[in-house]
């Protein structure tokens, strides 16, 4: 690969992916800046002087097409995938069109980037993934089924191409935050431990694009009592649920 680094970044018009395109903006990376049509993904593009494209990552022909486009010049050295939707669920309000939603969005989406990408970058010599899951991902938490199970099956879409793509010089990653401030979180209704600024999460991407890490989780604070909750046994993950969370 020649010239200035490439970076493809999808979900980029606000919040944690616009403020990843400004720090590899100032990085010196050549940008292409996707999200659904609008004023924010112009503006977007235009601060970071990158090529806008529009996409609706649940569009399967939309995505591919993209991608097309995208490769068709000189090939991106780092695609990452910031798409994402989130609405809490309690169970008396059980919406199969809200699981529906947020699947397509949380990971169709990104089975739609993967397929259309990693042969394209393959042929052009390898490079790196990103895909944005979550957290929230490590176990089901109450009220937040729509959401975390499409970022749990996202993280295990990753783990389960790795070793292959890697076969192909792709590098596939995965991302988990913690809370990180957008219009998204601001739905919640209760208090968010170690909540960050969409800055503070970039920063902490783009640190971590040189390593080989497959995973990239932050605040540590956060997340390693997240992923020992993981290791619990059901019995006691259960009985902890229902003492700290249900009754509050």
């Amino acid at each position: 690969m020649t010239g200035a680094r490439h970076a493809w970044l999808i979900g980029a018009s606000s919040g944690m992916g616009l403020e990843t395109a400004r720090l590899l903006a100032d990085a010196g990376y050549r940008l292409t800046l996707s999200a659904r049509a609008s004023s924010r993904l112009t503006d977007a593009a235009r601060e970071t002087q990158a090529t806008a494209l529009a996409v609706d990552v649940t569009d399967r022909t939309a995505v591919a097409a993209a991608a097309e486009a995208v490769f068709a010049g000189p090939a991106p050295d780092v695609v990452l995938v910031n798409a994402g939707d989130y609405e809490p669920m309690p169970l008396e309000a059980f919406d199969i069109d809200l699981f529906e939603r947020l699947n397509r969005v949380n990971y169709l989406g990104s089975v739609y980037v993967l397929g259309a990408v990693l042969p394209r970058m393959r042929d052009a010599g390898g490079g790196q993934i990103l895909l944005n899951a979550s957290a929230a991902a490590y176990r089901g938490l109450p009220r937040s089924a729509p959401y975390s199970a499409p970022k749990a099956a996202t993280l295990h879409l990753a783990e389960a191409l790795r070793p292959e793509a890697a076969r192909w010089g792709i590098d596939l990653r995965v991302i988990n935050p913690g809370f990180v401030r957008s219009r998204l979180t601001d739905k919640n209704r209760f208090p968010m431990p170690a909540l960050l600024q969409p800055r503070q999460a970039a920063e902490r991407i783009v640190a971590a694009l040189g390593d080989k890490r497959f995973e990239i989780s932050f605040p540590r604070r956060l997340t390693w009592p997240l992923k020992l909750l993981r290791c619990l046994p059901y019995a006691w993950y259960f009985r902890l649920i229902e003492r700290r969370v249900l009754a509050s």
